[in-house]
């Protein structure tokens, strides 16, 4: 099959091995697959990762002993593949398993191919009335749901998201929804301007800025946006972390003491949810798609995803 191959050079493979397939786990053809911050970090060294890149996706399952009313479905899935079996699992956190496998992230070959597996119970079917263009957000927009799964937002903060990437714009959407006071700060004015068309305030990073937020989203992908974030939050405040970037970041834990902030890192979210936003109409994803490439243009979808100021930039395995 086909497969985008990462061992320190990405590579488009032609004869990359078909999966072998689990008992317990079901056989997936990818239809589409999304490049994210995250993918373009791996290549840059996050993680250390060796495989089969890809973790945002929507695909039809073609085989699934374990689950056969699964089999000719169209689903996305949850990404972390935990043991089930060990105290964390146990206590209700199979995110944080220590023996997880992630998908295109560690352990476990990723979406970014003809085929790939997950077990049946991470997958998720995809109503009708979704289009795969949107079904492959899912998981992004997940992860911005998780915010209000771990934090109760009320509508008199004041909330502001740093940075304009895609899963910043999709935090946005979804925080608007809790009535909140809410600003994004970025870099691009032509992204900026999707949110603004809704209604959301925005500002550019080099403009000025008020600080006394009561909770701050850092988003930017870079080490920089932490110290802004913290310029801009009130004390008491609370600071999320949702990046992940390659590289080291510097941290004066004195004044995070000082100022008694908050600190929330902030990951993979709940898809049930996400997929009702999109089945209702509630958030807008079609906005955010800069381009479509077939697989066999992988390596120049991710040069294209990787330019300053680019949207969503999809992968699809069907022949166009």
């Amino acid at each position: 099959m086909r497969a985008l191959f990462f061992d320190g050079q990405l590579r488009l493979l032609a004869d990359f091995p078909l999966p072998s397939v689990p008992p317990d786990e079901a056989l997936v053809h990818t239809r589409m697959a999304g490049i994210c911050n995250t993918d373009l970090e791996i290549t840059r060294g996050y993680g250390n990762f060796r495989g089969v890149l890809g973790h945002e996706f929507v695909g039809h399952v073609v085989q699934a002993e374990s689950a056969p009313q699964l089999v000719g479905q169209r689903v996305v899935g949850e990404i972390n593949a935990s043991c089930g079996v060990c105290s964390i699992c146990r206590s209700g956190n199979p995110t944080h398993c220590p023996q997880r496998t992630t998908l295109g992230i560690h352990g476990r070959d990723g979406s970014m191919a003809d085929f790939f597996t997950l077990p049946p119970h991470l997958l998720h079917v995809v109503p009708n009335s979704i289009p795969d263009e949107w079904a492959v957000f899912v998981e992004p927009l997940a992860a911005a749901l998780e915010i209000t799964e771990q934090l109760h937002i009320r509508p008199s903060q004041r909330v502001v998201v740093l940075g304009d990437g895609k899963l910043g714009l999709l935090i946005a959407q979804v925080l608007q929804l809790t009535g909140c006071n809410i600003e994004v700060v970025g870099r691009y004015p032509h992204k900026l301007a999707i949110l603004t068309r809704r209604g959301i305030r925005t500002y550019l990073m080099d403009g000025p800025l008020t600080p006394g937020a009561d909770i701050v989203v850092e988003a930017t992908g870079h080490a920089e946006g932490f110290a802004l974030a913290r310029r801009l939050l009130r004390p008491r405040g609370t600071l999320v972390l949702k990046s992940t970037f390659h590289g080291d970041m510097n941290l004066d834990a004195s004044t995070l003491v000082v100022n008694e902030v908050t600190l929330i890192g902030s990951r993979c979210g709940p898809f049930a949810p996400a997929l009702r936003l999109l089945e209702q109409r509630w958030v807008d994803v079609a906005s955010l798609i800069e381009k479509i490439y077939p697989l066999d243009e992988g390596l120049i979808a991710f040069e294209h995803a990787a330019r300053p100021g680019v949207l969503k930039i999809l992968l699809s395995t069907e022949t166009r």
